[in-house]
């Protein structure tokens, strides 16, 4: 089957079924401009100026440790405050415009499916958008945390903490029964961007029960055997290619 034969059938998946679940990850926003974190040019390769790698720095310990080292590297390589949604964003949107029962599951936190225009959207890895005070809880917008210098603090002293799951913290449980239930209940599932190697988010998958499994990555995962449609490619060119096919 050619790409233009899957997106065709793709459209006849998301035609026919009202309950859509759309899952996403780090891929569905590098067309804005948000590099993912495991490709060639990704966070995880970037270099820097600590004994740490990427993925240490931005865990838990190294945040409370070495809080300064956290936010020098937060700051540089996880915040893209000029970041705009892109059309695969928007696509997904629009379809609950037109009267599908849409919900968003992302492993993303840059907030772009809400600024799309999703009303659904469970983060799992929490938001960049969101900073509490971790001594009285006061709320800072990612703007704050960008334009400090140094550890952002409160007003009351307490430093101020991104609303994100670092390594070696859990999930919220909140998020995590909600994403498991809309993946349960929708007829059809698309997971987008993500290499479903990160747990337990990836687990997740196993919780559907629906008619249409799709994977849209650019390259192989490991559920691709379970899959009942597997597209690699862009997902930028694969709504191009629905969007072509309902003109």
């Amino acid at each position: 089957m050619n790409d233009n034969e899957k997106i065709s059938q793709l459209l006849e998946m998301i035609q026919s079924t009202e309950r859509i679940c759309v899952f996403t990850g780090a891929g569905i926003s590098v067309p804005s401009g948000i590099p993912d974190f495991r490709s060639a040019n990704g966070i995880y390769n970037e270099k820097t100026n600590s004994t740490y790698t990427p993925e240490q720095i931005i865990s838990h310990s190294v945040f409370v440790r070495e809080t300064e080292l956290f936010y020098e590297f937060y700051r540089d390589k996880m915040l893209y405050p000029d970041a705009k949604p892109n059309d695969a964003h928007i696509y997904f949107a629009e379809l609950e415009k037109q009267g599908k029962k849409v919900s968003v599951v992302t492993q993303n936190i840059d907030g772009l499916h809400q600024a799309a225009g999703s009303s659904e959207v469970i983060e799992l890895h929490g938001s960049v958008h969101r900073n509490y005070c971790m001594n009285c809880r006061a709320f800072y917008d990612m703007e704050f945390v960008k334009n400090c210098t140094g550890v952002p603090r409160c007003k009351c002293g307490g430093i101020v903490k991104p609303d994100v799951v670092l390594y070696e913290e859990p999930l919220d449980e909140t998020s995590t029964l909600k994403a498991i239930e809309r993946i349960s209940e929708a007829e059809t599932l698309i997971i987008i961007g993500t290499s479903l190697i990160v747990y337990p988010a990836a687990s997740y998958v196993r919780y559907f029960r629906g008619k249409n499994l799709v994977l849209i990555n650019k390259s192989s995962t490991p559920y691709d055997s379970n899959a009942d449609l597997a597209i690699y490619d862009d997902v930028v060119n694969v709504v191009h290619g629905l969007s072509k096919l309902t003109k």
